[in-house]
Order: C-alpha cells, then structure tokens, then sequence
C-alpha cells in the first residue's frame, strides 16, 4: 500500500518549485491533493499535470487571507471528503539590505511567509483537531537558522516559522496533530538559478556535497513528515542543506 493512500493534503504555493513537487510526491504515494496559489490559471494547469479532477484540484488562494485559506482547506472535504495533510509552503522573496529595504517589501515577506503560515495552521488545526488526527509541514529555510545578507525580511520570517511550529506542536500533540517543519537550502529552482554564475558557484562551494538539491529531494522529506513514518515526531525541524550551514 502508498504511504499516503486515501489521504488528502492541501499545498500552499502549490503550482510550481516546491510545492508542486510535494504536490508529484504525494500523489505518486496515493493521495489526492488540493492546491493553491495566487496564479489560477497556472494552478490549473499544474492540477491537470498531477491528473485533473481525480485527482488534483485548483484554487486561487491568498495566503495573507485568512478567508482564502479557510475556503482553501474546506475545498478538501468538499472535493474529496475528508482532510489529513497541510503543507504551508507558499513564499515570496524582497531581496534588499537593511539600507535598502522598504517598509513594504518588509511587509509583503513576513504577510506571505509568517501570517500565511499561521493562516495555514489555524485552519488545519481546527478541522484536525475534530478528527483526532492529521499532519502539517511547515516550510521553513536554512536562512532563518543562519540569517543570509540581503534577507532581513525573509530570514526573519523564516525563523518565525521555526518558533511557530514548535509553539503549534505543543498545543496540537494531545489531540493527534503533528506539525513539523522543514529547513531547505540551495534548491535548485528557476529562481535560484537566475543567479548570476559566480554567486550560484560560490553557494555551492559551500555545500559539503558540492551540489545543489533538488525540488524532488525536499519532496521526499515532506512526505516523510506527512506520513506515517514519522508518527512520533512533532515540532522537529528537518534540514534538507547537503550539510550546507551546520
């Protein structure tokens, strides 16, 4: 039997990078998933690759609403009757110093990364805890453990995620809900690389595998964390850095 047969799980972010590759992963071990992003017409055409109606469907969702993210996760029950995986993944980023930064860009990346989690996990939780039951990942970063240049705004938030989740484990154990989070590093994605070459070289040179990882390679530690191959973990922070950052 699939790791995840029968279950639905709701991705956030979920029609391109990391969560369409989470969105793959969980469908190839029997799920059925809900997807949502600010893009429908690209979440569409990313619930159609992971096998249409069946399957996979679509929803426009902004995560800084939490009204979207409420619709969002009752789009699970209603489309396919019940609710057992959240994975709060959606994220943007507003690269600038601390000189350069605006208020807004400040704004833009804690509303997406800090309060979109949040969002996440209360409306998981509240359907999850009438259930006794159900997993939320939490998508965290290697730059809110070590801080990066450029990324007050994101490494901020990102470290926010790691407290968040462990606060949430805490209020959630007893009732059957584990919350885990993971902690990605240099993934190779169409946006990293649009790095110039010499900075995409110098990330990897830190890397003790000396290669970067793959969308798929995050996947496979989020289905871990979804499944039941990690019944007795909550509130962990996996990191998935080839040893980048220890």
């Amino acid at each position: 039997m699939s790791l995840l047969s029968g279950q639905t799980a709701v991705v956030t972010g979920g029609a391109q990078g990391l969560g369409l590759a989470i969105a793959e992963r969980f469908v190839a071990e029997g799920a059925r998933v809900v997807l949502g992003d600010l893009n429908l017409e690209a979440t569409q055409a990313a619930a159609e690759r992971l096998g249409g109606d069946d399957t996979a469907v679509a929803v426009r969702c902004d995560v800084t609403s939490g009204a979207d993210v409420d619709a969002l996760v009752a789009a699970a029950t209603e489309r396919f009757g019940r609710f057992d995986i959240m994975v709060n993944n959606a994220g943007i980023t507003r690269d600038a110093t601390l000189r350069k930064m605006t208020e807004d860009q400040f704004d833009q990346v804690i509303a997406v990364h800090l309060k979109g989690t949040w969002n996440g996990l209360r409306a998981a939780a509240a359907v999850m805890r009438e259930n006794k039951r159900g997993a939320i990942v939490n998508m965290s970063s290697i730059s809110g453990k070590v801080g990066m240049v450029g990324q007050t705004n994101y490494s901020a938030a990102k470290a926010g995620i790691v407290g968040m989740t462990k606060a949430a484990s805490k209020e959630l154990a007893h009732l059957g809900v584990r919350v885990n989070a993971i902690q990605p590093g240099l993934i190779r994605s169409a946006m990293t690389e649009a790095m110039p070459q010499r900075i995409w070289d110098s990330k990897v040179a830190e890397v003790p595998m000396g290669r970067a990882g793959e969308p798929e390679e995050v996947a496979k530690v989020a289905l871990f964390l979804a499944s039941d191959l990690s019944s007795y973990m909550t509130g962990t922070v996996l990191e998935v850095t080839g040893g980048r950052h220890l």
